[in-house]
C-alpha cells in the first residue's frame, strides 16, 4: 500500500487528521459503530462514495488499526468489517462533531440522502442511563445500546429482544431533535414522541 499522507507536524491534532482526516473515513466509522458490516452494506449506506474510494479507505483503516476484516462462518460466509477498540474510541469525536454540526443541518435539500440510522448518534446524545432502546421512524427502524462501553452502539431494524424503551415519532420530530431545536424530553411532553416499555429509560422519559 502507498504510504499514508502526513501533515508532518508534531501535533496530536495533526497526527489524528493524518489518520482520519480523509474524506469518508469518519462516515465509515459512523456506519461501523453498528457492528460488523459487509462491503455491499457499507456502500449502500454511504451514498455518493465510489467503490474504489470505499475500498481504499477500508484498507487505510485496516492499516491504521481502526478496523479489521474477518470472514463470517457458514451460513453467512461473507467478509465483514468491524471497528477495533481504537476505531470505536472515535465515538466521542463523532458525537462532538455532530453536536457542533447541528446548526448546519437546516432544511433537508432535494438531493440530500437520508437513512433512519443516521439519527442514532443524535438520539444517543439525548438519552441518559443504560438500556436497549428501539426507535421507529417514517424512514425505518433502528435500535440503540445506551450507556454501553463495548460492542455496537446501535443496530439496524427492530431491537434484538424486548427493548427497555420503544420510541415512536415522525421524521420531522427526530430531525428537530437532531438539529438541537427541540429536546427529546420536550418532544415527549408535547406528545410528539410515543414512549412505551417498562425499563428505567422509558419510565424516566414518561415522568420527565
Amino acid at each position: 500500500m502507498p504510504p499514508r499522507r502526513s501533515y508532518d507536524q508534531y501535533c496530536s491534532a495533526a497526527r489524528a487528521l493524518d489518520t482520519v482526516g480523509d474524506r469518508w473515513t469518519l462516515l465509515i466509522v459512523r456506519e461501523l459503530l453498528a457492528g460488523p458490516r459487509r462491503y455491499t452494506d457499507l456502500h449502500a449506506d454511504l451514498p455518493g462514495v465510489s467503490t474504489d474510494v470505499l475500498a481504499s479507505r477500508l484498507k487505510d483503516m485496516e492499516r491504521d488499526g481502526l478496523a479489521t476484516r474477518r470472514r463470517l462462518p457458514p451460513p453467512g460466509a461473507a467478509n465483514v468489517y468491524e471497528l477495533t477498540g481504537r476505531g470505536r474510541a472515535l465515538l466521542p469525536v463523532l458525537q462532538a462533531l455532530g453536536a457542533w454540526g447541528q446548526a448546519e443541518l437546516g432544511e433537508r435539500g432535494p438531493t440530500d440522502a437520508i437513512r433512519a440510522h443516521w439519527f442514532a448518534l443524535p438520539l444517543l446524545r439525548a438519552l441518559e442511563g443504560e438500556g436497549l432502546v428501539e426507535v421507529r421512524l417514517d424512514e425505518g427502524h433502528f435500535h440503540l445500546f445506551v450507556g454501553t462501553d463495548e460492542g455496537p452502539v446501535y443496530g439496524h431494524g427492530a431491537a434484538p429482544g424486548e427493548p427497555d424503551a420503544l420510541l415512536v415519532m415522525d421524521t420531522a420530530t427526530c430531525t428537530a431533535v437532531a438539529q438541537g431545536v427541540l429536546s427529546l424530553l420536550d418532544a415527549v411532553r408535547a406528545g410528539r414522541v410515543e414512549v412505551s416499555g417498562e425499563g428505567t429509560l422509558a419510565k424516566g422519559l414518561r415522568q420527565a
